[in-house]
């Protein structure tokens, strides 16, 4: 099938010359410039657009252009001169509605003029670099009536003095307001900017300069934050109402800066109202607004935050360093915890769990914490009252939170190996006594300290447990081995507790009564046989015992005494009457223990089982001790003294420092020995500081104490002082 043939078509120009009315362009301008006029002064009605369309697209065919164009601008001027002085004629408030009628009437007259000029608009224009025909009219209102010298000025005061007047509580036309904003933003950002915008903030700053002066000097901090955040969300209604979206961020600051800024250290300090006062009555309402309006401004958290931190150290360095505070360590942890859970409440509710102040409260504490030598051993002491006695009915979930809460001031503590010493040797009271209200809360802890401080932190504390689960494995074993016949004599329960797990205690003598003295030499000879490579040694001083006692009347009591109490009144079986010294050179119980003892005995009324003369608050060595024939209690197991966890005397205070000082020595040679051996070479300053980080997790290393341990180190030769540089030294393979 064969392909058709294409046709090539060719326009040609007209054979014969087409002749022009030469005053065709005159009457077609003629014609349009009527119609312009008539759109003008609203009798559009009768014009023919389309003729009009097609008379302005041939003037532009024709070339006539230029004339066109020059006659509308002469054309739109003149008429926009004359709406200039209707709108100036325009008195009071109708000023105002004047010129948005006008505009409103000089925008549908452009629209008409540009759909009969839009071929106009698509080549002329465009192919000449003017300005299309919608803009060439803004900008000639902008010229002729904005910056009309007798409009502008008084657009600009009637502008701002609306706002003032709003400002100032009267209700004005906020959609009068609007439409005369929105004509400004037409006409170009510059002349929004320059015309409205500058001048209203201007007048903004002076405004709220004076109006916080004025607030400041009779309101108290709550009341004035109150102010400007109401002032605020008024701007910020303002804008959305009838000013240019992109005025909002310019007139806020503008608030910030001269309502907050200016005046935060006068705030924040204000007597009886200010940040201090809002911490200290829980004011969380205020506190959160402060914390929201101050957040705007530069400079303004940290403001807020460090009068927060200063006012905490100071509070906290009162509470520990008052001896009164002091005297009960219970109550003092517990005020610790009362604080810290006081201002964790503030920054969550007040200030929006903001990362920074936490950091802050965590830094104070720490602080003030410190300061106390003896927090250590008061966090233990609480935590000891807690597992004693404290947790007795409380929910499982309600014992995680105290331990948890422990543990965060456990994390402030510098000194963690001393809290760990004192927490041993409570622990281990705790256990021999069987005192502890939950194995599990015990486990708990451990495994908080463990995950804390690591494995190292805890093998001993763990090894106490392990200890008193072999023990009782091991009585199991010890009284199967025995013979039946030893059924009436006395029932020993014995803890076998390794040396290195439990706090070293003074081996202290004590005269065992002959009865038990037999039992404990077969479970001595039972031990030794089941274990080789062990030492058994008694410790008396940490036992207790059950015995059943007769009274006057036969009146029959079974007495909790310690193996120190049990061992003087086992004395009374054989004497109605001893003296201090009877008893001590029979017993050879070391003096202050003993005296502790017979006070416990003779002195604790509803507890005394001895009588003693003469009768006085102390036990003196020339004092004589009876057993007391009337003693009666309601109760047929009567408790006669406990184990408790104490203060430490200042002597006692002394011995632990001197301890913990001793152990720490051979961790900090541990830690130095450690660097060296990687970094082979090392000046002085950076193994002090390298050895502080590698143990300020357990306590903060004495720099004076490093040099002493580097000095011991070099004198048994693991370092050596360089040779030129003594501040060098070379770790010796």
């Amino acid at each position: 099938m064969s392909t058709p043939k294409r046709k090539n078509f060719r326009i040609e120009p007209f054979k014969h010359k087409v002749d022009m009315d030469p005053k065709y362009a005159e009457k077609t301008w003629k014609i349009l410039e009527h119609a312009i006029h008539e759109i003008y002064n609203h009798n559009a009605s009768g014009l023919s657009f389309e003729e009009l369309y097609r008379n302005a697209y041939n003037m532009v065919l024709h070339k006539y252009g230029d004339k066109l164009y020059s006659g509308l601008v002469t054309t739109m001027t003149w008429h926009l001169k004359e709406i200039c002085k209707t709108i100036e004629a325009a008195q009071g408030g109708l000023f105002l509605e004047e010129l948005n009628r006008k505009w409103g009437d000089h925008n549908k007259a452009l629209q008409m003029i540009r759909d009969i000029l839009m071929y106009m608009d698509r080549t002329f224009v465009t192919n000449n670099q003017k300005t299309p025909v919608h803009e060439l009219g803004l900008n000639l209102w902008r010229d002729h009536i904005i910056h009309s010298p007798k409009i502008q000025t008084r657009l600009l005061n009637t502008l701002l003095e609306l706002v003032h007047r709003e400002r100032t509580g009267e209700v004005i036309n906020r959609g009068l307001m609007r439409n005369i904003i929105k004509m400004l933003m037409d006409l170009g950002s510059a002349v929004y900017q320059e015309d409205f915008e500058r001048h209203f903030l201007e007048i903004s700053a002076n405004f709220y300069s004076i109006e916080s002066q004025q607030f400041i000097e009779c309101c108290d901090c709550g009341e004035y934050l109150k102010k400007v955040e109401r002032r605020l969300n008024e701007e910020m209604e303002r804008v959305s109402h009838y000013l240019d979206a992109r005025s909002e961020a310019k007139i806020t600051n503008v608030v910030e800066k001269e309502m907050i800024a200016n005046h935060m250290q006068r705030l924040v300090y204000m007597e009886n109202s200010g940040l201090v006062n809002m911490l200290v009555d829980d004011k969380y309402d205020d506190l959160s607004r402060m914390y929201n309006l101050f957040r705007r401004v530069p400079n303004g958290l940290s403001t807020i935050r460090d009068v927060m931190t200063s006012y905490l150290r100071d509070t906290g360095k009162q509470l520990v360093t008052d001896p009164e505070k002091l005297k009960d360590p219970v109550e003092f942890v517990q005020r610790l915890l009362d604080e810290r859970d006081k201002h964790d409440k503030i920054i969550v509710q007040a200030f929006g769990n903001d990362k920074t102040f936490q950091a802050a409260l965590n830094s104070s504490f720490e602080y003030f914490i410190n300061l106390n030598a003896r927090s250590p051993e008061f966090i233990s002491l609480f935590v000891d009252d807690k597992l004693r006695k404290g947790l007795k009915g409380v929910s499982e979930e309600d014992v995680e939170i105290i331990l948890d809460k422990v543990m965060m001031l456990f994390r402030y503590l510098q000194e963690k190996d001393v809290f760990e010493k004192y927490y041993k040797q409570h622990l281990a009271k705790r256990l021999l006594s069987g005192k502890s209200v939950s194995d599990d809360a015990e486990r708990s802890l451990i495994v908080k300290l463990k995950t804390e401080c690591g494995y190292q932190f805890t093998s001993k504390l763990e090894g106490m447990f392990t200890d008193m689960k072999t023990s009782q494995d091991t009585m199991q074993g010890f009284y199967a081995s025995l013979s039946s016949d030893t059924s009436d004599g006395p029932t020993l329960a014995v803890q076998v507790l390794t040396t290195g797990s439990w706090p070293t205690w003074p081996s202290a003598s004590c005269n065992l009564p002959a009865e038990i003295l037999g039992v404990c030499e077969k479970f001595r000879t039972y031990y030794l046989s089941t274990h080789t490579g062990r030492r058994l040694s008694w410790q008396a001083n940490m036992g207790t015992a059950d015995l059943k006692a007769t009274f006057g009347k036969g009146q029959k009591h079974e007495l909790n005494v310690s193996t120190y109490q049990m061992c003087v009144l086992m004395l009374f079986n054989s004497a109605d009457r001893l003296s201090y010294k009877d008893i001590e050179q029979a017993t050879e119980i070391p003096s202050s223990d003993l005296k502790r003892c017979l006070q416990s005995l003779a002195l604790v009324k509803g507890r005394n089982i001895l009588r003693k003369e003469p009768m006085s608050k102390d036990v003196a060595e020339d004092d004589v001790f009876f057993f007391n024939d009337k003693f009666t209690s309601k109760f047929y197991k009567v408790k006669i003294g406990t184990v408790a966890a104490q203060k430490e005397s200042e002597p006692e205070k002394q011995e632990t420092r001197q301890k913990v000082e001793e152990d720490r020595k051979p961790q900090i040679e541990a830690a130095i020995v450690r660097i060296m051996k990687s970094r082979r070479v090392l000046e002085h300053n950076n193994i002090v500081a390298e050895v502080t980080k590698q143990l300020q997790s357990r306590f903060l290393p004495n720099p004076v104490v490093i040099k002493k341990r580097i000095e011991s180190l070099i004198e048994r030769e693991f370092l050596e002082r360089d040779k030129t540089d003594r501040k060098l030294y070379r770790y010796l393979a």
